[in-house]
């Protein structure tokens, strides 16, 4: 579909599209498009993988801002993706009151493998932000996420400053929707910092991995190995056969910081079995 934007919506109303498969034992992208402030950068083989940092050449996200993603992986096709830097949520000027929005869908095929390893989402003070995200699994494809949001620029004094963020994480696997994650957050409206909503915690992950390795043994390996760290509170659990899921929390970011990596080498070591891949963002 070519661009048919008019142009004060360039930069502000945007889609990416890449599209991954297997080709002579290796991943190749063979089809990208980027419309600004989205960015395409280079394609890195990783052990027969392909391994690229998805880029956005602007600030962040503004009010207004409607930004799309379309990621599909082939049957055979192993991709590692993961971000450049934080997704800042900027505050849109007086005069617009929607939200940014962000819509990012994932879809594999039948033996595919997909990592995501994203940098957090920070809502700045006035911030609106609304995402859906949108993964959608083959019955025989395999899956590594791992995102992460802050409760804004918290060096700065912006703890629960944004005006709200609504979210919703969906996982469908053959078409039968297989963990659902939604919420709303709006700081003014309630106190957000209470027990049963974020229990002072500043730092927020959510961690999934599909894959048959993913077992009742292995998932609880990954509970005491969490619960191992200071500062972190953190639940895992396996959803049902080769599916697990955890949830981080922490009121500071060096204990998240230690949190999300000891996941990850759990993830790449006892499941993936690509240890390799540690040494990567």
């Amino acid at each position: 579909m070519p661009d048919s934007r008019e142009a004060a919506a360039i930069g502000r109303t945007a889609r990416l599209e890449l599209a991954f498969e297997r080709r002579r034992g290796r991943t190749v992208l063979a089809h990208s498009y980027a419309e600004p402030p989205f960015r395409i950068g280079r394609t890195f083989d990783l052990d027969a993988a392909a391994y690229v940092i998805l880029a956005c050449c602007g600030p962040g996200v503004f009010g207004g801002d409607r930004l799309t993603q379309s990621i599909h992986v082939g049957a055979g096709a192993r991709v590692v993706l993961t971000t450049q830097a934080a997704l800042q949520a900027h505050p849109a000027a007086s005069a617009v009151r929607e939200p940014a929005m962000l819509h990012q869908r994932y879809s594999m095929d039948d033996d595919a493998e997909l990592h995501c390893h994203w940098d957090p989402v920070i809502p700045f003070a006035g911030a609106r932000l609304e995402q859906i995200l949108d993964v959608r699994l083959a019955a025989g494809s395999r899956l590594y996420w791992s995102d992460a949001l802050m409760a804004g620029r918290i060096g700065r004094g912006e703890r629960w400053r944004f005006d709200r963020l609504a979210h919703e994480l969906t996982l469908s696997i053959d078409g039968r929707r297989a963990y659902l994650e939604r919420y709303t957050l709006t700081p003014g409206d309630r106190e957000i910092e209470r027990v049963w909503t974020t229990g002072g915690a500043a730092y927020f992950c959510t961690a999934l991995v599909r894959d048959p390795r993913a077992t009742a043994e292995t998932v609880e390996a990954l509970q005491h190995r969490l619960a191992a760290i200071d500062g972190v509170d953190a639940g895992a659990d396996l959803l049902e056969a080769s599916l697990a899921v955890a949830r981080l929390t922490a009121a500071r970011g060096a204990s998240f910081a230690r949190a999300r990596t000891s996941y990850r080498e759990w993830a790449l070591g006892s499941i993936f079995r690509r240890l390799e891949l540690t040494a990567r963002k």
